[in-house]
């Protein structure tokens, strides 16, 4: 596998530097996901999972959003195959994120894919497909990417299910806003360009004025698609005029 890939790629491109450059790459998400997986694992503690039990779930499922979905389930006493099922529904998504990078590892055998797939998730695959098309990465560019992020999101699960049941008042801790703030840093790396800002702005917009307006928890997801949709024909109709 490793023959066939380097064969393919510039002399410059070798395991070690794209090993540094894809941990490099992931230094905000492993900042992110630090206090998020402590967030999570207060949470978990709360919902009555003991060490053992939150740090295998880190590990084994290793998905944010599904893990603090399944400790609020645990906590009320919800049935085994409604997590998985809930949990399942919840990471579809990611036959979506692999459908999207798989042009760009075209090259790599299934088993590279397999252990790269392993790890994506929302901000390894948002900074994956921030990087030039036409730039090729060696596998152990995603390890790196995938693996610093993997090892934040552990570490922050640790201290939280250390230090949970130790912190009286987790509410007033600022945790929340690391999400917020990852997700502003990958939305900024990405925005090249005054179309793809005006329909960053437009969907800003639109998810304020529909939260205040409809008062509904569907604002960000109309308006990600409704300015998705104007920006995109926007662009079309630029490149037919042009």
């Amino acid at each position: 596998m490793s023959t066939r890939v380097a064969s393919r790629l510039p002399s410059s491109v070798t395991p070690w530097r794209e090993l540094i450059l894809g941990v490099g790459k992931a230094i905000p998400i492993l900042l992110g996901y630090v206090p998020i997986g402590i967030a999570y694992g207060v949470l978990a503690r709360e919902a009555g999972l003991d060490l053992f039990a939150v740090m295998a779930m880190s590990v084994m499922v290793f998905a944010g959003a599904s893990q603090f979905i399944a400790a609020g389930m645990f906590g009320a006493a919800a049935g085994g195959w409604s997590i998985v099922v809930t949990t399942l529904l919840v990471n579809l998504r990611h036959l979506l994120f692999s459908s999207s990078l798989a042009p760009r590892m075209a090259r790599f055998s299934t088993r590279t894919l397999a252990l790269i797939g392993t790890g994506i998730t929302d901000e390894t695959f948002a900074v994956a497909s921030a990087e030039p098309a036409a730039q090729p990465h060696h596998p152990w560019f995603y390890y790196g990417l995938n693996l610093t992020a993997y090892a934040g999101w552990n570490l922050g699960s640790f201290l939280g299910a250390v230090l949970g049941p130790l912190l009286q008042r987790v509410a007033d801790l600022p945790l929340d806003f690391a999400l917020a703030a990852m997700f502003i840093y990958l939305l900024v790396i990405q925005v090249a360009g005054r179309a793809l800002a005006a329909t960053a702005v437009l969907a800003g917009v639109l998810s304020v004025v529909f939260a205040a307006g409809l008062h509904t928890k569907w604002n960000v997801v109309l308006a990600a698609l409704i300015a998705a949709t104007i920006g995109a024909g926007w662009e079309h109709w630029t490149k037919r005029s042009g």
